[in-house]
């Protein structure tokens, strides 16, 4: 069974592999805050990929032998060199599926 992780309103599941597809991302944030400004972000040992133009990470390959993932109010959690997909937690409401706010 793979190990899942969570940071907040941040799933990171490891995966087999990632798109071909995608766009390398300049650095590895996989999440920024609506309303603080904070992040969830890697600042070394890691690599990004996106889907959108937003430049944030939804694929990411942890390229060292580990890699924080770290946020301004949650623990910091060291993730093992491997490949990962990011997932934002949602929240449905009867007018629509909606991102919870960080």
């Amino acid at each position: 069974m793979k190990k899942l992780y969570r940071q907040g309103d941040v799933l990171i599941m490891p995966v087999k592999s990632i798109p071909s597809d995608l766009t390398q991302t300049k650095r590895v944030t996989l999440a920024l805050g609506e309303v603080t400004g904070h992040h969830h972000s890697i600042a070394d040992g890691a690599v990004g990929f996106a889907e959108r133009e937003d430049n944030l990470a939804d694929y990411f390959e942890v390229t060292s032998q580990s890699a924080d993932l770290t946020h301004q109010e949650h623990d910091t959690i060291t993730l093992p060199k491997g490949k990962y997909r990011k997932i934002i937690q949602v929240e449905y409401t009867p007018q629509a599926i909606v991102n919870v706010a960080d």
